[in-house]
């Protein structure tokens, strides 16, 4: 539960930076922000698979790049749900996956699956 609740938070982050450094993405709450926060987690868990399903064979066409047009059509998707997030268009859509999938990924880094920093000790043996 705790690591459902840190990435639900990260998640939150990362639509802020997307906020603020994209001009087409605008929030106007903070609960609306980790309203999105749950829901674009919930998309991306439910509704993103499936999309993937449908569209393989164009994105195999396309080798992969139609994956672009999947994550972006996931957050706006996520911003026609919500009345207070909206998303201006296609390329702000684009920007603001991957601002918020760069911030997700840099935290993961750190955070392990289930919310807990994960250290890791090497030791050398003679």
């Amino acid at each position: 539960m705790t690591g459902f609740l840190l990435r639900t938070l990260i998640t939150a982050l990362g639509l802020w930076f997307a906020r603020t450094i994209i001009p087409g993405i605008d929030i106007e709450t903070t609960g609306t922000l980790v309203l999105a926060a749950l829901l674009m987690g919930l998309v991306n868990a439910l509704v993103r698979p499936i999309a993937i399903l449908f569209t393989l064979p164009i994105t195999i066409v396309t080798l992969g790049v139609f994956l672009l047009v999947i994550n972006a059509a996931m957050f706006g998707l996520v911003a026609a749900f919500l009345e207070g997030f909206t998303v201006s268009g296609f390329f702000a859509a684009l920007f603001g996956w991957l601002i918020v999938s760069l911030t997700s990924t840099v935290a993961s880094w750190y955070i392990g699956p289930k919310g807990r920093y994960n250290v890791i000790v090497v030791e050398r043996r003679r």
